[in-house]
């Protein structure tokens, strides 16, 4: 299951039934748990653990230092990557900085394509999708069921919401909200996620409600302030109208507007 040109640490945790390609290199403090599958020419460096049933295609770099001028190789600088992810070739993901918490997480059942950078310190749910030479900055979170199109680029410390859309080449610069699709360079609303919230199984009476939400912030000409609080109100019948009063509410950047 493990190639003989494979280069592993003495250090190095690899459990039953993994598989390593021709010619991959497993570093120092790396633990990989049972199913996964590590092409050709992978380099994983430590400290990195890496769960159950992932599939890393061949020419991924996981776990390598931050590209951080103020990392100066200390310790507190992981990465975790959950379970039954896909990895898809050239990948790259960074380990965490000890200013900016110590930790790269990507989460569980990702579907991550060719050539996406994961920069450090950047916080992965579960369920997204990014699409090829997407780019994530350092200090990125995505939550969950989010889709990045192609060539999107997220502005460090920027939040995009759960459900959320990205058309191909959107610029990033501003938090998403959950359930909006946004487009362009910078990027800009340009609508509710209908069709994925159909997918997702959303009925047609929580989309209304959404679709109400989103024109109380984008299109009733109200300043966000205002548009909040009619939000807040509308939360009270509405956990998913409530999500979306939370996510703008914590804002620290601001959202696309």
């Amino acid at each position: 299951m493990i190639d003989n040109t494979v280069i592993i640490h003495p250090d190095a945790e690899i459990a039953e039934g993994v598989t390593i390609g021709p010619y991959s290199i497993i570093g120092e403090h790396v633990k990989i748990s049972a199913g996964t599958n590590i092409g050709s020419h992978v380099v994983i460096k430590g400290p990195t653990t890496i769960g159950s049933n992932n599939r890393v295609f061949h020419f991924c770099s996981i776990g390598e230092d931050p590209q951080d001028k103020k990392y100066q190789g200390e310790s507190d600088s992981i990465l975790e990557i959950g379970d039954n992810n896909t990895i898809r070739e050239y990948v790259s993901i960074n380990r965490g900085t000890g200013d900016g918490g110590g930790k790269t997480v990507l989460g569980d059942d990702n579907w991550v394509m060719s050539y996406v950078h994961v920069a450090h310190d950047c916080l992965i749910g579960n369920n997204n999708i990014f699409a090829n030479n997407v780019t994530l900055a350092g200090h990125v979170s995505i939550d969950n069921h989010a889709i990045l199109g192609g060539f999107t680029g997220v502005h460090q410390f920027c939040h995009v919401g759960s459900y959320s859309f990205s058309a191909i080449s959107s610029v990033i610069v501003k938090d998403v909200p959950p359930y909006v699709l946004v487009s362009g360079n910078t990027a800009k609303p340009s609508g509710l996620n209908r069709e994925g919230l159909k997918r997702h199984g959303f009925s047609s009476e929580m989309i209304n409600t959404l679709r109400k939400a989103y024109r109380t912030i984008y299109r009733d000409g109200l300043k966000l302030k205002d548009a909040l609080k009619l939000l807040e109100n509308m939360s009270v019948k509405s956990k998913e109208v409530k999500a979306l009063y939370d996510f703008i509410a914590a804002s620290q950047r601001g959202i696309v507007r």
